[in-house]
């Protein structure tokens, strides 16, 4: 019975309340065999909300829970949304938002014990269109239903299965650091002697904004292009870099524009590469914008194919520009091409640098029972709706690419990723629920079979710490403090350090870089809470041992999909 009230207890409620907001009417009735049928009103938690007061009925379960616990509690209840219901519906009418209701409604049934789908998302709709706004009580007052009946049976397996990938994946963080910690201690470098490359280089730059169309697709390409100066003699001599310089592309994530990476591109322009940050049309702020005020369509899988066809006409336009227009004549160097990319534009990078998409594997992950952790899942099936053939990617003027929390696990899968035979980076944050790190990088990682390969590990790291703080232009997805993590400048540091020594050693060929790829430099530079790690290997059979919590190196690896794709 006490393990009973225990999970009976707020802690429970908090959960679910968090994890689904919308989660009654006048009340909650969550029912527990054999003990029966438990309940608490609407009532109960506004007065707690709005008063701080704990009545008799909300008493039973306070009591069980911590003062932390109950400030959390009440702060998530007081939270108010700032979404517009027009948002809201374009959102939860979309085909990933339906598919959200659906699972959701298995857990959270009316009052008849059907599916909630439609139920939440009418309260949605109604909370969101309140003079109050989107809060949880108003959500709660909003549900269809006199009773809203949670599946306790199934939340508790969901809840118990939750904390288990979340408990894994801590572990295998924790020893990816503690061995990246382990290969640090036998440096004997002295990096305080070294260059700093978190801090700026030398060059100047201009900027350069075009504006291209590719009329076959009809996509108009905004592209602003960070050219370094040549005007000081020395300084080319000084650093051996002289035009044309080496050309990096950065691909943006969903949802976002060519001024998330601006630190990153003025950053590399610095040390002497031309840099291209181009926007994604059927992707970008802008389009998400059109999208949520009921202007445009949401995003379509044809955008898995687009993307990387961006960045060819791109990279197709500026060798033409570089013959005829004279701020880029002899500028650019096409024989020394990097790509960097976040998020969707970390799946572009590694489908341009030679990943295909894995329809087989899709086929796999994407079936209607596959009650996966892992968010980013909604995005990648999307891909199902592509007809399924090989389509041509990989451009081969591309050398080296970062990849900074990719989604990839399944629209690319191991036999994907296995085809890439360029240097590859890949950057995972222990905080990221919408690229999870063990399904979107860390296992991933394995699957890369060029030896010039680096994994950076950034604890406490969330979706958004590489990205730049939103401006009003691009500050279209409401996203709560809590996601956002740390202070990002530590994470802005180490990607701009990062990068420039990956591209000088495996863009331009400089040795003397390779140093700062090493375990020793991250830990040189790492800052708490952001600790950074760099790993340059990792098997799958040393992966297989840490995620089953062996370490004799004889052990037989076992077969992880279905326990990562399916906990």
């Amino acid at each position: 019975m006490k393990k009973f009230l225990r999970y009976l207890g707020l802690g429970l409620l908090s959960t679910f309340l968090t994890a689904t907001p919308g989660l009654g009417a006048d009340r909650i009735s969550f029912f527990y065999p054999p003990f029966g049928e438990f309940s608490l009103s609407v009532d109960s938690l506004e007065t707690f909300a709005k008063e701080g007061k704990i009545d008799e009925e909300l008493s039973f379960y306070a009591s069980r829970a911590t003062p932390q616990q109950l400030a959390q509690l009440r702060d998530l209840l007081q939270q108010r949304f700032n979404v517009t219901p027009t948002l809201v519906s374009q959102v939860t009418y979309s085909p990933i938002g339906e598919e959200l209701m659906q699972r959701l409604g298995e857990l959270l049934l009316t009052e008849s014990r059907n599916n909630g789908f439609y139920a939440i998302r009418a309260s949605l709709i109604l909370a969101a269109a309140d003079q109050e706004g989107l809060t949880l009580v108003n959500l709660l007052r909003r549900f269809p239903s006199d009773t809203i009946r949670v599946n306790f049976t199934q939340g508790l397996k969901i809840v118990d299965d939750l904390s288990q990938v979340l408990k894994k994946k801590d572990e295998v963080f924790a020893s990816l650091q503690k061995e990246a910690i382990a290969q640090a201690a036998t440096s004997k470098i002295d990096f305080s002697q070294q260059p700093d490359l978190r801090s700026p280089g030398k060059f100047s730059w201009q900027k350069k904004t075009l504006e291209l169309n590719d009329i076959s697709r009809n996509r108009r390409l905004p592209v602003d292009i960070y050219l370094p100066t040549t005007q000081n003699s020395e300084l080319t001599t000084e650093n051996s870099l002289s035009p044309p310089f080496p050309l990096i592309v950065i691909s943006h994530g969903l949802a976002s524009d060519r001024s998330t990476f601006v630190y990153l591109a003025e950053h590399l322009a610095s040390y002497g590469f031309a840099v291209a940050v181009l926007e994604h049309p059927g992707s970008n702020a802008e389009r998400i914008q059109l999208y949520f005020a009921g202007l445009a369509g949401s995003p379509d899988a044809a955008e898995f194919i687009n993307r990387p066809m961006d960045i060819k006409f791109l990279l197709n336009e500026l060798e033409r520009l570089e013959k005829s227009d004279p701020t880029l004549q002899g500028k650019l160097n096409f024989q020394q091409v990097g790509a960097i990319g976040q998020s969707f534009g970390g799946y572009t990078v590694l489908t341009l640098a030679g990943a295909n998409i894995n329809f087989n594997q899709l086929t796999e992950d994407c079936n209607p029972n596959n009650s996966s952790f892992n968010l980013s899942l909604f995005l990648q099936c999307q891909a199902t709706e592509l007809p399924p053939k090989n389509y041509e990617l990989k451009d081969d003027r591309i050398k080296a690419i970062i990849a900074i929390n990719p989604i990839n696990s399944s629209i690319l899968g191991e036999g994907g990723i296995s085809q890439i035979k360029i240097p590859v980076m890949m950057v995972a944050g222990s905080q990221d629920i919408f690229a999870p790190p063990v399904f979107e990088q860390i296992r991933p990682f394995t699957w890369l079979t060029n030896s010039n390969k680096y994994l950076a590990l950034i604890e406490n790291a969330t979706h958004f710490s590489a990205i730049a703080e939103s401006t009003s232009q691009n500050d279209v997805l409401p996203v709560p403090t809590a996601l956002l993590g740390p202070d990002r400048a530590a994470v802005y540091s180490y990607l701009n350090a990062l990068s420039v020594a990956f591209l000088e050693t495996h863009l331009l060929n400089r040795p003397e870089y390779r140093s700062y790829l090493q375990p020793s430099y991250a830990t040189f530079i790492s800052k708490e809470p952001l600790n950074l790690s760099i790993l340059q290997s990792l098997s799958p059979e040393q992966f297989n041992q840490i995620w089953n919590g062996s370490t004799p190196h004889s052990a037989k690896p076992s077969n992880l999909q279905p326990t990562l794709t399916s906990p």
